[in-house]
């Protein structure tokens, strides 16, 4: 059975419902070329994948000390939907209040209910409404709770979520969120496997997103070479337009330019990438995160 942490789907339809209400907008006070061009920029969808790094008491970066520089990244780039990792519980309901009541989300531990990290996907209920979600682990038995069958160093999953555009005609897609294990190359290459195997099984005419810290560096390892050849795109590399390139894993060390790109925003053919950044937002020299988070901004079809 499902399992996530506070959204019911009772709630997703009453946010739902609320968002059509008042969705009808009077076109009057804009030429007709205006009301076109503000529609497309109303399309897109601001799309964040992010490692949180777990919550720690250990100095300098506890998470006392990067919570309010997360909050105010998040505050800055307000995603409609954000895959983050590594998520412990208690920090994922400080993120949540730290968004504000206008974003919810659904995850559970890789353990199980509350325990260990989560894989959490956010969204902002004013632009998405959840539709169906589900967890699997990666794993010979992926609907086994906890389950970690291929040797890797923790065990590992994917929260998936179908959603429906509310400021896009209701149209509907996918989002998985996922965290490749960081010891094993096989088991990161069975996972990647599976993943394939289970967007096989959904819905093939709905637009599709995963986003994740897959442990491997784009165009250099077999797992981002299965994902692609299973016809899936690198939003990187399908931007019209693009930031600057940083390694996204830096551990509170000097960023490297050029570096290796472990985080990314995969997309199913047909989605439109205009932008993609890797963010490097920091106040006085503390990071949010180990991680850099990576964003891209596009349009479904």
């Amino acid at each position: 059975m499902p399992i996530h942490s506070r959204v019911t789907r009772r709630l997703g339809l009453r946010t739902a419902l609320a968002a059509a209400a008042a969705l009808p907008l009077s076109s009057t006070a804009l030429s007709a070329p205006a009301a076109s061009a503000a529609q497309h920029r109303d399309r897109r969808l601001r799309v964040m994948s992010f490692n949180l790094r777990f919550a720690s008491t250990a100095e300098p970066h506890s998470w006392a000390a990067r919570r309010p520089v997360t909050r105010e990244l998040l505050r800055r780039e307000r995603p409609h939907v954000l895959g983050t990792q590594e998520g412990l519980y208690q920090q994922l309901r400080d993120i949540e209040h730290d968004l504000g009541t206008s974003y919810d989300w659904i995850g559970t531990g890789r353990a199980g209910g509350s325990r260990d990290e989560f894989m959490a996907v956010f969204y902002d209920t004013r632009r998405l409404a959840p539709v169906e979600y589900d967890h699997f682990w990666l794993s010979d038995t992926p609907d086994v709770i906890a389950s970690n069958t291929w040797g890797g160093g923790s065990i590992r999953m994917v929260t998936w979520v179908r959603f429906r555009d509310l400021g896009d005609g209701g149209r509907e897609f996918y989002v998985l969120d996922t965290h490749l294990d960081n010891a094993s190359q096989y088991a990161r290459a069975r996972a990647a496997a599976l993943v394939v195997q289970r967007i096989d099984g959904l819905d093939p005419a709905l637009p599709l997103l995963v986003t994740g810290d897959f442990n491997v560096p784009a165009h250099r390892d077999p797992v981002h070479d299965t994902l692609l050849a299973a016809g899936l795109t690198d939003t990187w590399d399908t931007a019209a337009e693009r930031g600057p390139l940083y390694g996204t894993f830096h551990g509170y060390r000097p960023l490297v330019p050029d570096g290796d790109r472990i985080d990314w925003i995969l997309a199913s053919p047909g989605v439109t990438v205009h932008r993609a950044d890797i963010n490097v937002f920091s106040v006085e020299g503390q990071f949010p995160s180990d991680h850099l988070p990576v964003q891209a901004a596009l349009t479904l079809g």
